[in-house]
């Protein structure tokens, strides 16, 4: 079975939580055993939220698991990346598992956004997806879905493509700026 680690750093933002059962889920839907390396606190809102295990049942502290960790010990990164040290942690775990990764940026500013998705990109080979989201994870959850659907079928049908050829690539309404 192929192995996934998400990276959660400092849990301000209300919607990383959710996200990260939701991404749990998903994951373990396409066949991936997940792990969630974790700050101390976002892992006790982990066990707040799903105090029965039924998403995430392997959790670990993330300096503890990047004190074992080693190339080849996962098939995919995902990274939580809202904060400068989720920047580094990223980045850090991207370079010793040299694997398939995916950053999953957001803040509710427009320039720390932006700031973190260069951080990203400047140290990394990383695919990124990002959305400005603090209390509402929508946004987020329909880029993560695109991502995690690319990861699935890299290649989508050509047909598909050119059938979309005048559709917009963005949503207007989740890239608008929402209430905080």
């Amino acid at each position: 079975m192929k192995k996934a680690i998400i990276l959660l750093g400092c849990p301000e933002s209300p919607s990383q939580t959710p996200l990260a059962i939701y991404a749990t889920q998903k994951l373990t839907g396409i066949g991936y055993q997940v792990a969630v390396a974790s700050t101390p606190s976002a892992k006790k809102l982990l066990e707040v939220s799903d105090p029965q295990e039924y998403y995430v049942q392997n959790k670990t502290d993330i300096e503890s698991c990047l004190d074992g960790l080693e190339e080849g010990d996962y098939d995919f990164l995902l990274g939580f990346v809202a904060k400068d040290a989720a920047v580094s942690y990223f980045v850090t775990f991207y370079h010793i598992l040299n694997t398939q990764s995916l950053a999953l940026v957001f803040h509710r500013d427009q320039e720390k956004l932006e700031h973190f998705e260069n951080a990203v990109r400047e140290s990394t080979q990383a695919d990124i997806t990002s959305a400005r989201a603090y209390h509402n994870p929508t946004p987020l959850r329909v880029r993560l879905d695109r991502a995690l659907d690319k990861l699935i079928d890299p290649e989508p049908n050509k047909q598909d493509k050119k059938d979309n050829v005048d559709e917009p690539e963005k949503n207007p309404k989740l890239d608008e700026q929402e209430d905080s």
